[in-house]
């Protein structure tokens, strides 16, 4: 199994400001590995997702990123997302006057340099949508405009199957939806990966409960901006049973 992904004592902090938010956090995903990342509040998880996909508001002071034995940590966004990075947020922006099948088109000829037809695209978004439990007429719809938190995820999930990305980093995917609406979304990621079992996936969560429904390779947890443990999913279970507390202390006593 070759290395898809790996983060070296990767130190982040805002543009404006100067208090470091990540301090040495690494990380290293084979193809096919699905890694779950846990943390309380100000931990540094979106800072994490975000320094990842070369938010302009964050600044790498030390460290770096590597996808697929290329060094991405100085490439924007456009140009990782290009070489098959993708970002599902955790609070998907809106794009008024734009479909979500004129935004897939675009994404998609930027992604695989093909220009498929909106016939071509709709086909294809047909099967994922009733994956996905969305009324057909969804992708018509402007871009995240009046969407329910649920319809948001979805439509994440279904970037992810069209773009077809090699690694795929999920900002608390499971933020604001009910047990019905996870149950959905967690089903639908599944079906992308048994369509690419290749995928690598990084799941920045809260909860445990998207954990249960995926079942990652490993689970890291995520204190103060660096992963003070590593483990499998007896490590979700401890968390749940003792909080974040016990790996604090953890962390503390480490320094």
């Amino acid at each position: 199994m070759s290395e898809l992904f790996r983060i070296e004592d990767l130190h982040a902090k805002p543009v404006e400001g100067d208090t470091p938010i990540l301090r040495g956090l690494s990380l290293s995903v084979n193809d096919g590995e699905v890694h779950a990342i846990m943390g309380p509040n100000g931990s540094g998880k979106s800072t994490l997702a975000s320094t990842l996909l070369a938010s302009p508001e964050y600044e790498v002071t030390q460290g770096r990123i590597m996808f697929r034995g290329d060094d991405v940590t100085t490439w924007p966004t456009d140009v990782r997302a290009k070489a098959g990075m993708f970002l599902g947020f955790q609070y998907p922006q809106e794009i008024p006057g734009v479909s979500v099948i004129q935004f897939l088109r675009q994404a998609l000829s930027a992604r695989k340099g093909i220009d498929l037809s909106v016939l071509e695209l709709r086909l294809a978004t047909m099967d994922w949508m009733k994956r996905l439990g969305m009324d057909s007429s969804f992708v018509d719809r402007y871009l995240n405009e009046g969407f329910s938190g649920g319809e948001k995820k979805r439509n994440e999930i279904m970037q992810m199957a069209i773009l077809e990305p090699e690694l795929a980093i999920l900002d608390e995917t499971d933020s604001g939806l009910d047990i019905d609406a996870l149950r959905i979304v967690a089903k639908g990621i599944r079906e992308v990966k048994a369509d690419r079992p290749s995928l690598g996936i990084v799941l920045i969560t809260h909860y445990q409960r998207l954990l249960n429904e995926l079942q990652p390779d490993k689970v890291h947890i995520l204190i103060d901006g660096r992963i003070v443990a590593s483990g499998g999913m007896e490590l979700a279970e401890k968390l749940e049973a003792d909080g974040y507390e016990s790996f604090r202390a953890r962390e503390e006593t480490a320094r």
